[in-house]
Protein backbone atom coordinates (compact mmCIF):
# COMPACT_ATOMS: atom_id res chain seq x y z
CA UNK A 1 0.00 0.00 0.00
CA UNK A 2 1.08 3.26 -1.36
CA UNK A 3 1.64 6.13 1.85
CA UNK A 4 3.40 8.75 -0.51
CA UNK A 5 4.56 9.62 -3.76
CA UNK A 6 6.96 12.58 -4.42
CA UNK A 7 7.88 13.24 -8.05
CA UNK A 8 11.35 15.48 -8.54
CA UNK A 9 10.89 17.60 -11.59
CA UNK A 10 12.32 20.26 -13.63
CA UNK A 11 10.54 22.56 -16.38
CA UNK A 12 12.01 21.60 -18.98
CA UNK A 13 11.50 17.41 -18.37
CA UNK A 14 9.24 16.15 -20.79
CA UNK A 15 9.99 12.31 -19.17
CA UNK A 16 8.52 14.13 -16.25
CA UNK A 17 5.50 15.43 -17.51
CA UNK A 18 4.91 11.34 -18.47
CA UNK A 19 5.58 9.89 -15.46
CA UNK A 20 2.39 13.18 -13.69
CA UNK A 21 0.49 12.09 -16.49
CA UNK A 22 0.36 8.08 -15.76
CA UNK A 23 0.27 8.38 -12.31
CA UNK A 24 -2.87 11.05 -13.03
CA UNK A 25 -4.24 9.01 -15.52
CA UNK A 26 -4.17 5.54 -13.05
CA UNK A 27 -5.52 7.74 -10.32
CA UNK A 28 -2.50 8.62 -7.93
CA UNK A 29 -1.95 11.56 -5.95
CA UNK A 30 1.97 12.63 -5.83
CA UNK A 31 3.29 15.86 -4.41
CA UNK A 32 5.65 17.47 -7.02
CA UNK A 33 8.95 19.28 -5.95
CA UNK A 34 9.98 21.53 -9.06
CA UNK A 35 14.24 21.55 -8.64
CA UNK A 36 13.67 25.07 -10.92
CA UNK A 37 11.82 26.32 -8.32
CA UNK A 38 13.13 24.79 -5.07
CA UNK A 39 16.75 24.40 -5.97
CA UNK A 40 17.93 23.74 -2.17
CA UNK A 41 16.29 20.34 -2.77
CA UNK A 42 18.48 18.98 -5.75
CA UNK A 43 20.91 17.39 -2.90
CA UNK A 44 17.85 15.89 -1.13
CA UNK A 45 17.04 14.08 -4.82
CA UNK A 46 20.42 13.13 -5.52
CA UNK A 47 21.09 11.60 -2.50
CA UNK A 48 17.87 9.37 -2.73
CA UNK A 49 19.06 8.58 -6.80
CA UNK A 50 21.83 8.60 -6.84
CA UNK A 51 22.39 10.74 -10.13
CA UNK A 52 21.36 14.36 -11.57
CA UNK A 53 18.26 13.13 -14.10
CA UNK A 54 15.03 13.91 -13.73
CA UNK A 55 12.17 12.79 -12.88
CA UNK A 56 12.80 10.79 -9.83
CA UNK A 57 9.58 9.54 -8.48
CA UNK A 58 10.10 8.44 -4.58
CA UNK A 59 7.39 5.82 -3.55
CA UNK A 60 6.87 5.58 0.58
CA UNK A 61 5.45 2.53 1.05
CA UNK A 62 3.05 2.25 4.87
CA UNK A 63 5.95 0.90 6.85
CA UNK A 64 7.79 3.78 5.73
CA UNK A 65 10.05 1.93 3.20
CA UNK A 66 11.22 4.09 0.04
CA UNK A 67 11.65 2.71 -3.17
CA UNK A 68 13.19 5.36 -5.53
CA UNK A 69 12.96 5.10 -9.42
CA UNK A 70 14.61 7.99 -11.36
CA UNK A 71 13.37 8.46 -15.64
CA UNK A 72 10.23 7.33 -17.02
CA UNK A 73 10.72 3.56 -16.40
CA UNK A 74 7.24 2.27 -15.90
CA UNK A 75 8.45 -1.62 -15.69
CA UNK A 76 9.80 -0.43 -12.07
CA UNK A 77 6.81 2.33 -11.35
CA UNK A 78 4.27 0.37 -11.60
CA UNK A 79 5.18 -2.68 -9.31
CA UNK A 80 6.68 0.12 -6.66
CA UNK A 81 2.81 1.35 -6.96
CA UNK A 82 1.45 -2.33 -6.37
Amino acid sequence: MVKNITIFTTNTCAYCVMVKKWLGAKGYRYEEVNLDVNPERQKEAFEMSGQMAVPVTVVTKQDDSKEVVVGYNLSKLAPALA
